[in-house]
């Protein structure tokens, strides 16, 4: 027995008018790595977009010479670290915002660390917001199921131009703090919160494992922020939606009746980022962060592929 052709199954055949080719050539799959780079293209060609990283790459800068003209005027310096991201306040020693002024290397990962708590996530849930409700509400979605791209295909690639956003941050807050850190205090200033000086490959290594936690930290707020974005046409109610469950989380963390909530809220794993800045470096709080932020990832993916796959239109 046979297999029949797969034109057999398509009913009678038609014979070709004037001028029509006998068999119409296939349509082929849009090539990914094409989508790929017209979807990061689209996303770093919005003003928006632009105008939130420019604004991320001064806020080290401020915050570097704010706290060096602080300390020089005499001034009692403030920690006005995110709350309970504070790493003085448990082993005694000196806040995050004060060890600054004398560390090059403090400086990018503080910064890092107070950017996550809203300022980051919220370029993240922009991004997310306008990849699939954006264009939903402008009636381009439509342009790439016409490409021919796949729905999955397409979840995958609005998910690739979260992931560069995110990584892009990051980089961008650690590199921006790291240049000011050195103009400030100089090469000498490498320094950690427990006193002992650092090479510049370990400092490099702990920005650029710093960035890697920080972008797989947003890329799970991303991800909430894509299955919230599958549901809805509104970007803004993305937006909203991401920053207000952010903002209730935090200030759960604050209620000690909850404590048994605390380990399953994605902003209790910013803390960790503490331990990069001492040494020796404790990777528990760094893996237990990922393996929460990694749930999320897990969880907001799928939930925006079995939306995404079973919309009609």
């Amino acid at each position: 027995m046979t297999t029949p052709h797969p034109a057999a199954t398509r009913g009678p055949a038609t014979a070709p008018g004037p001028g029509v080719p006998a068999e119409l050539p296939a349509r082929r799959r849009a090539p990914l790595g094409r989508l790929l780079r017209a979807e990061v293209r689209w996303i770093f060609r919005r003003p928006r977009t632009l105008a939130v990283l420019a604004l991320l790459a001064a806020l080290p800068v401020i915050t570097g010479v704010a706290v060096d003209l602080t300390l020089d005027g005499g001034g009692a310096p403030v920690d006005t670290g995110p709350p309970g991201a504070g790493p003085g306040a448990s082993d005694g020693g000196p806040p995050i915002f004060v060890t600054m002024a004398a560390s090059a290397f403090v400086l990018p990962l503080g910064s890092l660390m107070t950017l996550l708590m809203l300022l980051l996530p919220l370029t993240v849930a922009m991004a997310s917001g306008d990849a699939l409700a954006g264009e939903q509400s402008h009636g381009t979605l439509r342009g790439w199921l016409l490409a021919p791209v796949s729905r999955g295909r397409l979840l995958l690639v609005k998910a690739a131009g979260v992931l560069v956003v995110a990584l892009v941050a990051s980089g961008l807050v650690v590199t921006s703090g790291m240049v000011t850190g050195l103009v400030l205090t100089g090469t000498d200033g490498l320094v950690s919160m427990s006193g002992t000086e650092l090479s510049m490959a370990d400092v490099l290594g702990r920005l650029g494992l710093a960035v890697a936690w920080a972008t797989l930290y947003l890329m799970a707020v991303g991800a909430v922020a894509l299955a919230i974005s599958a549901f809805t046409e509104h970007p803004m109610v993305v937006v909203v939606s991401v920053l207000g469950g952010l903002i209730v989380s935090v200030v759960l963390m604050q209620i000690s009746a909850l404590d048994w909530l605390h380990p399953f809220l994605l902003p209790s794993s910013l803390t960790s980022l503490v331990d990069l800045i001492r040494d020796p470096v404790s990777f528990d709080g760094l893996a237990e962060g990922a393996f929460r932020a990694g749930c999320y990832l897990v969880i907001g993916m799928s939930l925006a592929y079995a939306r995404i796959t079973t919309k009609a239109g």
